[in-house]
């Protein structure tokens, strides 16, 4: 893939799509990228969204905006380094750590079986890498002084809890949350603050982007790429705020759902979960009910029991925003994009 990659990013090569090992998300790959079918002009990666919420879809992306990308985060984060990658490369947050690395003219570090081995073949002057934040919870636990070992680790791909942040930079570690998405190349804005290059602005409470990074539409689907990309700006489909100039991502537009006639805020009601201190993980859901409109229903990692878990809600936010269901589970069933996979969830409600 790094060869592939270096061809469509000097020019000599043809757009491709990156095909993961696994049939299943193989499967999916294929039906968003449509192999088959004339790549759109400009065009020099087919990357698939992970489909977390709903249907992959084909992002096309060019080698500008690749390029546009890493560079800025480069200037973002002091200059150029060596990359370790602990991130499946067929999603966007992995193939541009390979990006990056071509750009810097470093060669990336595959993660291999163990954080900690793979931090020891980093040759860089300076030292970088990106990860989801399970994934950071997961190696402050048994990989800290790898972590501390970086002059930056990359947050994304899903919301990093603020307890998470807060642990991290107790325990040295510099950890920069990222907001963005396949259809802008990756992270955009870091730790609240646009990439150079990237504008953003709020219509409604809707994030919009605009900038180099910026993907060209979805393969093959017109249609949608009208409803999305508008006069040069992207209408994502989170809702976020400005608070002293940074950005505050709140959640998805479609994260506010109407239970027994009250909305309910579910990534508040998730945000307050985590700060359980006996809870490990948390996602919070809207289920269809026929009574209610939408169950709020509550899949977590821990002990806690439903009561003391709606108790928890309660002491912070409106009684009728508690999880009316608590589902314990072992771990959170998770995509290879590192996202929770809340299709799954939401078919063992049904």
């Amino acid at each position: 893939m790094l060869a592939a990659l270096a061809g469509v990013l000097d020019g000599s090569g043809t757009p491709f799509a990156p095909v993961p090992s696994d049939p299943a998300a193989a499967t999916r790959v294929h039906d968003a990228a449509k192999p088959d079918e004339p790549v759109e002009d400009g065009c020099a990666v087919v990357l698939t969204t992970s489909g977390s919420s709903g249907e992959p879809k084909g992002v096309l992306l060019s080698r500008e905006a690749l390029i546009a990308s890493a560079t800025a985060t480069h200037d973002r984060l002091g200059g150029p380094g060596q990359w370790l990658l602990p991130m499946k490369p067929y999603f966007v947050g992995g193939l541009q750590i390979l990006t990056r690395s071509l750009v810097a003219g470093t060669t990336p570090v595959p993660l291999g079986d163990s954080f900690t081995a793979a931090a020891r073949q980093m040759t860089g002057v300076r030292r970088y890498t990106a990860m989801v934040p399970t994934q950071l919870a997961r190696y402050l636990e048994t990989d800290l002084d790898a972590l501390r070992s970086f002059d930056a680790i990359i947050i994304g791909g899903a919301s990093t809890p603020e307890p998470l942040k807060v642990k991290a930079a107790e325990a040295g570690v510099n950890a920069i949350p990222a907001y963005g998405m396949t259809e802008t190349g990756s992270g955009c804005v870091y730790a609240g603050v646009p990439l150079d290059g990237t504008s953003i602005d709020l219509d409604d409470g809707r994030i919009l982007i605009k900038g180099s990074t910026l993907f060209d539409g979805y393969r093959l689907r017109p249609e949608l790429t009208a409803e999305v990309l508008r006069d040069g700006w992207f209408r994502t489909q989170d809702r976020g705020e400005l608070v002293d100039g940074r950005l505050r991502v709140i959640g998805r537009v479609d994260d506010v759902v109407i239970s027994g006639g009250v909305n309910v805020t579910l990534t508040t009601v998730q945000a307050r979960l985590l700060e359980h201190p006996k809870l490990a993980d948390a996602v919070v859901l809207g289920v269809p009910d026929t009574e209610w409109g939408a169950r709020v229903v509550a899949f977590v990692v821990g002990e806690p029991t439903r009561d003391e878990l709606r108790d928890w809600v309660s002491q912070t936010l409106p009684r009728t925003w508690a999880p009316r269901d608590v589902v314990q589970l072992q771990a959170l069933p998770m995509l290879a994009s590192g996202k929770v996979d809340r299709q799954r969830l939401l078919e063992g409600m049904r």
